[in-house]
């Protein structure tokens, strides 16, 4: 089924969020921070509870039935994470925190080990500080060379200088998938391909598209995918790390201690097959429990109606900021239908700053990010200290959308009379 009314996948979840029914200063809260991290449904709860209250041991390590139901719940996760992006194996798919450590995994248990003085990783100027900062580190380390896609003329992926920066000296590239904040979608599929040509390997960062739109990561051909579960209805302190399985078993461990063991003597050990090398001591049992019921829950819904939705969502808000003449929206605009970019806008309004556009909208009930986001690198490329972010999800309304812009209008209006802005 695809969504054909803009209200119809809202209506059937919000009653699954018992957060979206609280209240703000005393107004209904409208959650528009989706990128930071999503909302949680009774489902992905229950899980967590049920973990606890049924089901408490640790995993791997015990025959009876206690640890014997944790390890199966675990071990079923994995397969429901592996499904949901399509991996080839279950084994392909290795717990993390989050997709820091997932990025920091491949630094420096592939990157450390591989690259050496005079390689070069691709990045770009939209990274997230997360896939930047561990390969600066790589490369200091290495005396690899850090070369970055620039921005295009609608601040989108630059594909025609990216071909210009592959050669022979390409070992790595890793991007984002889509930007937390200019929204753009990049071509990873293309990317790959051509990263491939040259023999490079490819490193996705997927957390922002992830929860938004179906991922097949056998389509994309990359080496490497990273998503954080909170962002995908899921909780904090768990995410995964997807690898082709022959570029996983080639890496060495990452952490050594408990779990990713086969032999341990004193003076050496061996190791366990992947996942469970790169899954060193007890891991977040329950997270990862509940990662697969959020898994669940969005192929429950279908990624393909929740990304139809959700273009109708950002087709809205743009149409709504466009005729706001103190907004500036950073990243490319939307189609008509509202595909090309994701559902959020990073935005600046004059001289108002965005903590204190944040702050206004706070009162009024309305949750907006404000800050650099993470990728102050790009704020710096975009002329700006900082930009306020609007950020969708599949449980928003254009109800939401609406009050959200009444708000901001609000908010303009009063700076506008104290400041002259």
């Amino acid at each position: 089924m695809v969504v054909t009314q803009h209200r119809t996948l809202a209506d059937r979840v919000r009653a699954d969020f018992p957060i979206l029914t609280q209240e703000v200063n005393e107004r209904p809260l409208v959650y528009l921070d989706n990128a930071a991290t999503s909302q949680k449904p009774i489902a992905v709860l229950d899980a967590l509870r049920h973990y606890y209250e049924c089901d408490n041991a640790n995993v791997h390590r015990g025959v009876h039935t206690l640890s014997a139901r944790a390890t199966d719940a675990y071990e079923a996760a994995r397969e429901k994470v592996a499904r949901f992006v399509n991996a080839a194996s279950s084994q392909e798919i290795v717990y993390t925190r989050n997709a820091s450590e997932a990025i920091n995994l491949v630094a420096y248990s592939w990157g450390l080990n591989t690259l050496t003085a005079g390689d070069e990783v691709i990045l770009t100027v939209m990274e997230h500080h997360s896939n930047l900062v561990p390969w600066q580190l790589v490369a200091q380390k290495t005396g690899a060379v850090l070369k970055f896609v620039e921005l295009g003329e609608t601040q989108g992926f630059d594909l025609d200088q990216y071909r210009r920066l592959l050669s022979e000296k390409t070992k790595l590239v890793s991007v984002v998938h889509a930007s937390n904040t200019l929204g753009c979608v990049n071509p990873v599929q293309e990317i790959a391909r051509l990263a491939h040509e040259v023999g490079a390997k490819v490193l996705i960062d997927a957390c922002q598209s992830v929860p938004h739109m179906p991922i097949d990561v056998q389509e994309i051909d990359c080496d490497w995918l990273v998503a954080s579960g909170h962002k995908m209805c899921a909780p904090t302190g768990i995410g995964f790390l997807y690898g082709k399985l022959h570029v996983l078993r080639s890496m060495p461990p990452f952490l050594g201690g408990g779990e990713m063991i086969a032999d341990v003597f004193l003076d050496h050990s061996t190791y366990a097959d992947v996942p469970h090398k790169f899954e060193a001591g007890t891991p977040a049992i329950a997270e990862a429990i509940a990662l697969g019921a959020a898994a669940d829950y969005l192929s429950e819904l279908g990624m393909e109606n929740i990304y139809a939705y959700e273009k109708q969502l950002t087709s809205y808000l743009f149409e709504q900021l466009n005729q706001i003449p103190e907004v500036k929206v950073y990243g490319p605009q939307p189609n008509a239908d509202g595909s090309g970019r994701t559902a959020l806008a990073s935005f600046t309004c004059g001289n108002v700053h965005p903590h204190d556009l944040s702050t206004i909208l706070d009162r009024a009930g309305v949750a907006i990010r404000a800050g650099h986001h993470c990728t102050q690198p790009l704020h710096r490329a975009l002329g700006a200290q900082s930009t306020a972010r609007a950020s969708l999800y599949f449980y928003n309304t254009r109800e939401e959308i609406d009050v959200f812009i009444a708000a901001l209008k609000e908010a303009i209006d009063f700076f506008g009379d104290i400041f002259g802005a």
